[in-house]
């Protein structure tokens, strides 16, 4: 298998709006390349967008876990978080982002949101 081809077919399929035929293409290559950084995080992705999200926490976990200053991967595993409605699971990961990249509108707002949310059930 030549496995850029496939992530560059993978790629071409997400952007494409096909996230379920995304992720079908990079499981096997993340299984060939487990360390691959770029790889991991499309097809976490692919499985947010497509609402497979227990999947997309593990593969997002994995990511912060190797680098915790992937602010990026940080952001998404909060976001996901907060879509399995576990918002102060979410809290530490969009406090994460925001904190390494203030200026990202879409960072801040996750975190007004889930703060927003957490302030009103308590």
């Amino acid at each position: 298998m030549d496995l850029l081809a496939e992530y560059r077919r993978a790629t071409m399929f997400f952007e494409a709006g096909d996230p379920f035929g995304a992720a079908r293409l990079l499981e096997p290559i993340v299984e060939a390349e487990p360390g691959n950084s770029s790889v991991r995080q499309l097809l976490a992705r692919a499985y947010f967008q497509s609402a497979q999200l227990n999947r997309a926490e593990e593969q997002l976990r994995e990511l912060v876990d190797r680098d915790p200053s992937d602010h990026y991967a940080h952001h998404v595993l909060g976001r996901t978080l907060e879509r399995l409605n576990r918002p102060a699971d979410a809290l530490r990961h969009l406090r994460i982002a925001a904190a390494m990249y203030s200026t990202n509108a879409d960072y801040t707002a996750a975190l007004r949101r889930v703060e927003s949310k957490l302030s009103g059930t308590r």
